[in-house]
């Protein structure tokens, strides 16, 4: 092996364990909201007879719950892929092009699935729909 690919997988073995716990903290995130959706809820059930204020507040805060939930869902499934992209030996690679992603955005991002460029043109294509 040449020194650059070893200097790359022992990076890659660092951003690996980064994403391991980055995936514990994630799923302990999303395990403390069923917990404490499943506290609301329970409570909730013991009083029919709320006022209109209140029941406008735990709407606002089931909205912003429920988006806090899909984002870490979101972001644990792209953790989960990149490990898996890892242990199959494909990580760093983009879905897209199949070129290497640069060490720079993996650092900034490791569970990123795309390379710059095609990150950009997917988001170029979004605005424009």
């Amino acid at each position: 092996m040449k020194p650059a690919q070893e200097e790359e997988v022992a990076n890659f073995s660092e951003l690996y364990q980064r994403l391991k716990k980055e995936k514990i903290q994630l799923e302990g995130k999303l395990e403390q909201l069923r917990a404490h959706e499943q506290a609301l809820s329970e409570r909730r059930e013991g009083s029919p007879y709320g006022k209109r204020e209140e029941e406008a507040d735990q709407a606002i805060e089931l909205e912003k719950r429920l988006a806090l939930k899909r984002r870490l869902i979101d972001s644990l499934a792209a953790i989960e892929r990149a490990l898996q992209k890892y242990e199959s030996g494909t990580y760093g690679i983009c879905d897209s092009c199949g070129q290497s992603i640069g060490h720079a955005r993996l650092e900034a991002l490791p569970q990123a699935n795309l390379c710059l460029r095609c990150k950009a043109l997917q988001a170029k294509d979004a605005r424009t729909r």
